[in-house]
């Protein structure tokens, strides 16, 4: 009899219930955004000025939902959508000043819900665990590319 592997079922419970106690912690820490939005703006803290396909690939949202995440985060006036001089035709997505103050905040929650995954890992076992997760979505990276 074939064993039945749960790994991605067990990724999906995983990651339904980070994403509940996520959106708990940020509203625990008056934070006034959902974790896709928390995700667009951890990218562009890494890199700030990108446009929107190479958000999209790396926040790896759908084209609909970055669209209304980034029109809820533009609202709020945490993001601007900026043409620069030299290409008219492409956007820009630019923090603004006023993320400043959910940087350092958003960090701190990043920081526990790590301390919450890791609870009980050695160091060894963590980078063992991150490795095989980045294999993983290599493979479905590459089987959705085809």
């Amino acid at each position: 009899m074939k064993t039945v592997r749960q790994g991605g079922f067990l990724t999906a419970k995983i990651h339904q219930v980070s994403g509940r106690l996520l959106s708990r912690l940020l509203r625990d820490h008056q934070l006034d955004i959902n974790p896709a939005q928390g995700r667009i703006l951890f990218v562009l803290w890494q890199k700030d000025g990108i446009p929107i396909h190479e958000l999209e690939e790396r926040t790896r949202l759908s084209k609909s939902t970055l669209s209304l995440m980034l029109d809820r985060l533009e609202a709020a006036g945490y993001v601007a959508r900026v043409r620069p001089e030299s290409n008219r035709r492409t956007v820009l997505i630019r923090l603004t000043v006023e993320d400043r103050g959910l940087r350092q905040k958003y960090l701190e929650i990043s920081e526990e819900m790590n301390e919450v995954y890791y609870d009980g890992f050695t160091p060894d076992e963590i980078e063992e665990y991150e490795g095989y997760l980045n294999r993983i979505l290599g493979n479905l990276t590459s089987a959705s590319q085809k």
